[in-house]
């Protein structure tokens, strides 16, 4: 067999894969689950089905396999999301009210997608079979945003219903925190060998001081302690905006965090876990724990490099469908994605992508914060120490946590 019909065959392989987990990720939903829209920054679970659809019709089917006829012209207003150059579409912060197509429809049009993709790849050109590559990467980000998305939905609802089942709470020492001395000096950061995003490179030189990281996130336990200590009531701790933040929206714990040792899950509410990594914090959250706590956030130059021989592999991430919670004991990737002190900013030399795709990340490179690692909603295999994950300082959302440094 030859080497590119093999290469054919993995990608094949993963592209059924990653379609697959994201019906069974849907699959315990109603058509009314996936279509609530419960704030301006999430999109129904059925509207993430469909986008995924939409990118690979779009940028593969249509442009690269001849004599291809669109599922349905007009839902390319619908299911665009950002992409100036595909034309106007749906505003996004109404996506909730696209009640039609119906779940079961949009699962139609996902299966002709995916076996017209099956019968295609044999002949797509080397440039087609890279944006197959990208679809794969794009529907993966979709999974975790998925899943954050569907707790906030379920979050909305007076009862608290579970997506489903997690065993219960375990108990665990909290692991001590130490301090690991990071290089200092002249290093590399950025993409190298495999699939990257084109904000992650050119590869580059960064220059170093003097510092440590913490050897695992801050903890639930540890969170407590903040809060008891009136960290959210304690302006000197925040940054200016921070503060403006939290008092114009009544912050005065993690999102999710119910008040009584308790929080809100994929699993319903449950009982927090003083040993696992705490979740759902803005970057203000973090920066005003690690100011209290005598520290301060990673740059992304150090978490990259310290991080950079660890096995992305590992650590708890999302393997199959079903709900997901942080766990103790993980390593840098996997349980909740680490804000670091780096404005999402291009790199020295950076080109984006040429075409539309060029839009996927450059065009976002003000006013967001890096996050580095993975979090237990993020498919396995997908990051890589140079990945730059991105959100603006109020997001919380999403499985965001935080990692001390410190000047050594």
């Amino acid at each position: 067999m030859a080497r590119s019909d093999r290469n054919e065959q993995e990608l094949a392989a993963r592209l059924a894969a990653t379609r697959r987990l994201t019906l069974n990720l849907a699959a315990p939903l109603s058509d009314a689950d996936a279509t609530i829209q419960p704030h301006p920054d999430a999109s129904p679970a059925k509207w993430h089905l469909a986008h995924t659809s939409w990118f690979f019709e779009t940028f593969v089917l249509r442009d690269h396999v001849p004599g291809y006829r669109l599922h349905d012209e007009r839902w390319a207003y619908l299911f665009n999301s950002y992409y100036e150059g595909e034309g106007d579409r749906h505003a996004r912060p109404r996506r909730g009210m696209i009640s039609r197509p119906s779940l079961d429809e949009v699962r139609d049009w996902r299966a002709r997608v995916d076996a017209e993709l099956a019968a295609a790849i044999p002949s797509l050109s080397e440039d087609a079979l890279t944006l197959v590559e990208l679809g794969i990467q794009h529907e993966q980000q979709h999974q975790e945003l998925f899943l954050t998305d569907i707790l906030a939905t379920l979050a909305e609802n007076p009862l608290e219903p579970a997506y489903g089942a997690l065993d219960p709470v375990p108990c665990h020492a909290t692991e001590p925190m130490a301090w690991i001395d990071g290089r200092e000096g002249e290093v590399e950061i950025g993409a190298g060998n495999g699939f990257s995003y084109d904000c992650e490179g050119p590869r580059h030189r960064a220059l170093l001081h003097p510092h440590r990281l913490a050897n695992r996130c801050v903890t639930n336990g540890e969170w407590q302690e903040f809060l008891a200590d009136g960290g959210y009531r304690t302006a000197t701790l925040w940054l200016s905006e921070g503060w403006d933040w939290a008092q114009a929206n009544a912050v005065t714990r993690p999102l999710y965090w119910r008040g009584d040792d308790s929080h809100f899950t994929l699993a319903g509410r449950r009982r927090l876990d003083r040993a696992a990594p705490v979740c759902h914090l803005s970057y203000y959250e973090a920066d005003a724990f690690a100011r209290w706590a005598g520290a301060r956030l990673p740059t992304e130059a150090e978490w990259e490099d310290s991080f950079a021989s660890s096995d992305p592999w590992l650590g708890h991430q999302l393997d199959q469908a079903g709900p997901v919670v942080p766990r103790p004991g993980g390593g840098p990737f996997g349980d909740v994605w680490q804000w670091t002190a780096s404005a999402y900013l291009p790199y020295p030399g950076f080109k984006p992508a040429s075409g539309t795709v060029g839009e996927y990340n450059g065009k976002f490179m003000c006013g967001q914060f890096v996050l580095k690692g993975a979090s237990c909603a993020t498919p396995r295999g997908h990051s890589r120490a140079s990945y730059r994950n991105f959100f603006p300082p109020s997001a919380r959302w999403q499985f965001t946590g935080v990692r001390l440094a410190r000047d050594a």
